[in-house]
């Protein structure tokens, strides 16, 4: 059996970087799979990243509305298994659960403990604390018959953040009851997943003298074997002279580059071994049943071969996670009885496997787009669909069906009363009507100057358009004498449409290419002169290039290398908020290594202002 535990940053960027979320867990090639850091709602659950053939899942996700903490966190467990029905593998657990406390609603809005009573060994929490912890999508438990999994995603503090250390500190307050409550029943209990701990300085690249003092460092090394505790430290018991062997690098310093990191993402177990024989002392669970222990480097962003930052390495895009799997397999774990697949699994999820269609709704009449408008549906949709089926059928009515009250077109949607458009709708004639031409394609540009304000609304300036005066006095203006034209032209034509005949139809002809004029002089000026694209486009290029290079001689020489340094701002909240600085461009890493950052540091002349 292979166990790997991996902080994906993010599940759905990670299967969007394999190609699909099989592809991503073949990938880990392993029996159980806990991921971290999924930054899933419930509401965002879907089978591409919840369901895989040949798997399982279970998926804890952040149900706070707290600030900055909303699609943050969870995680998810995978269990690889042939068949998902009385199987007796190891891998498919016998029960799962949400949380530490089972105060938490599963997926059909039941809560496992209906009387709101806590789990054995948390008497001392009360429920609103416990749900607090619970809420962040921290921890899936799975038992699986030999052993308990915890998969766990432990929280992050800042060393000047009261809060959030405290809720760290309830964190691993109550997970450590769980584990000693199961140990005392004679439990096996394995705990994988991103602590957010480093143990001991050689897990660290820059441990120093307060690295010592940290409370999570002394309360993760009680819980070892080696200093009394119940807990292996599996990757150490394997490699416990091993340096450098880290799990996270910082994404901002490029410090993959010099493998300057940390070991938080753990394998921890505790419990006996399979064997009966107690009288040898030297048995133990992973001495009898680990095979091995390892971190995949392969899954590292940077790779020997990359472009390093200071030669142009800054501006390539690297995918994949800050963080690294570790696996770990074992030997000799005999079979269970046969189970069924646990309640929490996504495939009973409603969000997974959907609602199924019935036979009466397929057979329903969809409504019309006047319908839905009228129902209060979407005005953009409503209008949109109306005024293209008026376009299509406006080409098949008769002159006489054409008045100026069925034509009077309203600021708000097509038709001034929905009542007047099905008269003009349902017959059909000859389509060499002036009216009928002049009308379908003024809907036609309705449709489409819709669509342009639209994409405008939503598309980015482009550069040159901070160089160039703006016109949209006139060009509002002259859209407006378009519009009006429009209506005065399409009343006249249809009021004179049943006596003008052949003259008639000339003289809207006419009318509908003086009408033409108007918007290509807005479009190519008040004059009608084309605009002189190549000369703007030299200008707006001359520009920014020099912008570009008032920006470069702003920019100082770290003292290390001489080579232009990065402005980066401070998003810390305090004095120095919003506060831009120079530091030295190259990837972070240790002061013995030149290659490295050199730690040059200088502020900038002016202090910037956040945005809110």
């Amino acid at each position: 059996m292979k166990i790997v535990t991996y902080n994906v940053n993010g599940l759905r960027h990670r299967v969007s970087q394999f190609g699909s979320l099989l592809k991503l867990l073949d990938s880990l090639d392993a029996d159980i799979i806990c991921f971290q850091e999924t930054k899933l709602s419930r509401q965002e659950l879907r089978a591409d990243l919840a369901r895989a053939e040949g798997y399982e899942s279970f998926f804890s996700c952040t149900r706070t509305s707290d600030k900055g903490r909303t699609g943050y966190s969870g995680v998810a467990t995978f269990c690889r298994v042939k068949s998902a029905f009385s199987s007796k593998e190891v891998a498919l657990p016998l029960s799962a659960e949400e949380g530490f406390t089972g105060l938490l609603e599963n997926f059909s809005g039941d809560a496992s403990r209906r009387d709101d009573s806590v789990v054995e060994g948390l008497e001392g929490f009360s429920v609103d604390e416990l749900l607090k912890v619970d809420r962040e999508g921290r921890c899936i438990i799975t038992d699986h018959g030999h052993f308990v999994l915890f998969n766990v995603y432990g929280p992050r503090a800042e060393c000047d953040d009261t809060e959030r250390i405290q809720f760290k500190f309830n964190f691993f307050k109550i997970l450590q009851r769980r584990w000693d409550c199961l140990l005392c029943r004679g439990r096996r209990v394995f705990v994988v997943g991103d602590l957010n701990i480093a143990p001991g300085a050689i897990d660290r690249c820059d441990a120093g003298p307060e690295f010592e003092k940290n409370e999570f460092r002394k309360w993760f090394r009680s819980l070892l074997v080696r200093n009394g505790g119940q807990f292996f430290d599996v990757f150490r018991e394997k490699h416990p002279e091993r340096r450098e062997a880290y799990t996270c690098w910082p994404t901002n310093s490029g410090a993959e580059e010099f493998n300057y990191g940390t070991r938080i993402d753990h394998i921890l177990i505790a419990g006996p071994c399979f064997h009966r024989d107690e009288n040898q002392g030297d048995h133990s669970f992973v001495l009898c049943h680990v095979k091995e222990c390892d971190i995949l480097l392969q899954f590292k962003r940077w790779k020997p071969g990359n472009i390093p930052r200071w030669k142009g390495g800054r501006n390539v895009k690297l995918e994949g996670s800050d963080h690294v799997p570790v696996y770990m397999s074992l030997v000799e774990i005999p079979n269970i009885q046969p189970h069924n697949t646990p309640p929490l699994s996504t495939r009973y999820c409603p969000q997974v496997y959907g609602c199924q269609q019935t036979l009466v709704s397929m057979l329903v009449k969809r409504k019309s787009a006047e319908e839905f408008s009228r129902c209060g549906g979407s005005s953009s949709f409503s209008e949109e669909s109306t005024v293209l089926q008026s376009c299509n059928q406006l080409v098949k009515r008769p002159p006489h069906s054409c008045s100026s009250s069925s034509l009077n077109l309203s600021h708000e949607g097509v038709f001034s009363t929905p009542a007047e458009a099905p008269e003009c709708y349902d017959k059909e004639s000859s389509s060499n009507s002036p009216c009928t031409d002049i009308d379908g394609a003024k809907l036609l540009a309705r449709v489409e100057n819709k669509k342009k304000e639209r994409q405008s609304n939503w598309s980015q300036l482009s550069l040159k358009s901070f160089f160039q005066s703006s016109n949209s006095d006139n060009s509002s203006s002259l859209f407006a004498d378009n519009k009006l034209n429009q209506a005065n032209i399409s009343n006249s034509c249809c009021e004179t449409n049943e006596t003008i005949g052949e003259g008639g139809e000339f003289d809207a002809q006419k009318e509908w290419d003086l009408q033409q004029s108007v918007p290509m002089q807005e479009e190519n000026g008040i004059d009608g002169s084309e605009p002189l694209e190549n000369e703007k486009n030299n200008v707006a290029i001359v520009e920014w290039q020099r912008i570009q290079q008032l920006m470069q001689n702003s920019i100082p020489l770290c003292k290390g290398h001489k080579e232009p340094c990065v402005s980066r701002v401070v998003k810390k909240a305090g004095p120095n908020l919003g506060r831009q600085f120079y530091v030295c461009a190259r990837a972070e890493g240790p002061a013995s290594n030149p290659e490295a950052n050199c730690g040059y540091f200088k502020w900038a002349a002016s202090k910037l202002t956040r945005k809110r």
